[in-house]
């Protein structure tokens, strides 16, 4: 409220701040407000027994384990490459996935899937900018052939009946 100080009483717990807010000036009753931030936040580097390297953020489970958990970046030894947001130590969120071929993915990610919006540039030079369900092309796109020509439509996986070719005139 402008020109009156309200009297917030706080205190930490080790995963949350608290603070008790009065709701109303004309209650006593207050209303609790949690902020949750997560102190056991670590930036690593680890190299698999496979030969993978993983440098960014994770974070310590219930177990005791460390999961892959904010931004980081995930290489191979034979070159794949992922650089984005990880939740759960999957793919999760934004990110690139680069392949040894040259293909190279940039959109978002579900479950170490391509799920979402996204542009898959494929290894000759085309391109494909849309909806992925589950590593899968599906719903509305655009696609760009290696003689630049842009095709649009609905995809559905390898099927793309109907497509329409952007004239450039």
């Amino acid at each position: 409220t402008e020109g009156k100080k309200l009297k917030i009483s706080c205190y930490w717990k080790p995963v949350e701040f608290v603070a008790l807010v009065p709701c109303t000036e004309e209650t006593p009753s207050h209303c609790v407000i949690v902020i949750r931030y997560n102190p056991e936040v670590h930036k690593i580097c680890f190299i698999f027994p496979n030969g993978d390297k993983y440098e960014g953020e994770c974070t310590r489970i219930s177990s005791g384990i460390f999961e892959r958990n904010g931004s980081g970046v995930h290489t191979t030894p034979n070159g794949i490459t992922y650089i984005g947001a990880w939740k759960d130590d999957k793919m999760n969120g934004i990110g690139r996935l680069t392949h040894f071929s040259g293909a190279v993915y940039e959109g978002e990610f579900k479950d170490n899937m391509y799920h979402g919006m996204g542009t898959y540039t494929f290894p000759n030079g085309a391109k494909y900018t849309g909806s992925f369900v589950e590593n899968r092309v599906e719903g509305k796109g655009e696609y760009t052939d290696i003689r630049g020509l842009e095709w649009s439509g609905t995809f559905h996986y390898t099927a793309a009946p109907g497509l329409k070719l952007k004239l450039q005139m």
